[in-house]
């Protein structure tokens, strides 16, 4: 905690996103203890999804306990659009609550109280969906935005355990919410049966090294990236109705940037994303040629035209 602080202006404001739940209490008052050194003011927000039961007394405990921290205590109710299921509209109302009341007060960054086991279960669920290296990085400490408020996730070193110590040390009585032990979703099977199930056959510190191999990746992603952000300009060609990449550069380099280049520019041109498959497809144009024709992919096409690759917009 002492450490995220200290990356940030003194005199400066954060918020505290607060459930009232052991993690988040346990990041609240580590907040009210260590803000103040900096001159720091924290507010702590609440907010109140209204989907069960009595959450608003729930909410309302939880800004009293705030309170008495030393923190501002905000409590804001929100309406959960359905779409996307409910896990995904609740996180998108609770994220557009919190961004509401920092850009109101001008906050620095936004605390949330993800915890070491939140980051093991987060690159699980990426292994089973098979998706990628970007998919097992995780949760990073720190996210930058755009709108100059950072996501800081302090407790990511801390195991769940240490923080339900740390209110029972304290005497706080945190509010267990009933759907994190509620087997209907994935997230808590992987919490409640897959990585005990992992411990108990594999042994302990699963959980830890689950949030090792999320930092190396991030670690290579953050290479990757500088990598493409110096040879980009050189592979890269605008096109009439598009964007091209030379084929000599995409095959002289290593298969892991090659397909890297690729998602990246249609990321960038056209807003979407490649799958594995669709990536290798392209990369065949490159390693692989035989005269194919066009590939269609997710708002673009790609085909080899002269020596370049180029994508131009379906």
């Amino acid at each position: 905690m002492r450490r995220a602080l200290e990356a940030l202006p003194e005199d400066s404001t954060v918020i505290v996103a607060l459930s009232g739940g052991p993690d988040s209490l346990a990041l609240a008052a580590a907040t009210a203890f260590e803000a103040p050194k900096r001159g720091i003011t924290g507010v702590a927000v609440t907010v109140d999804h209204g989907l069960q039961k009595g959450s608003a007394d729930v909410a309302a405990a939880a800004a009293r306990a705030a309170e008495g921290f030393g923190l501002v205590a905000r409590v804001t109710r929100v309406d959960v659009r359905e779409g996307g299921g409910p896990e995904a509209a609740a996180r998108d109302a609770r994220y557009e609550a919190l961004d509401a009341v920092a850009r109101e007060v001008g906050a620095e960054a936004i605390l949330v109280g993800h915890t070491l086991d939140d980051q093991a279960e987060t690159v699980l669920l990426g292994l089973a969906r098979g998706s990628g290296a970007s998919s097992l990085q995780g949760m990073a400490p720190v996210t930058e935005r755009g709108d100059g408020c950072r996501i800081l996730r302090p407790l990511l070193e801390v195991r769940r355990e240490t923080t339900r110590a740390a209110c029972a040390a304290e005497g706080l009585d945190p509010w267990l919410d009933p759907h994190n032990a509620d087997p209907r979703y994935t997230r808590v099977r992987v919490r409640e049966t897959v990585l005990p199930t992992l411990e108990r056959e594999l042994g302990p510190g699963v959980a830890e090294a689950l949030a090792r191999t999320a930092a190396q990746l991030r670690e290579d992603a953050e290479a990757f990236a500088e990598m493409i952000n110096e040879i980009i300009e050189d592979v890269v060609e605008h096109a009439e109705a598009g964007i091209s990449l030379s084929v000599g550069a995409l095959a002289a380099n290593p298969a892991a940037l090659r397909h890297r280049l690729i998602r990246h520019v249609v990321v960038a041109e056209f807003g979407q994303s490649l799958t594995r498959s669709q990536t290798l497809d392209v990369a065949r144009l490159v390693t692989d040629w035989r005269g194919q024709g066009p590939i269609d992919l997710p708002g673009c096409r790609a085909a080899r035209i002269n020596g370049r690759i180029e994508f131009t917009a379906r």
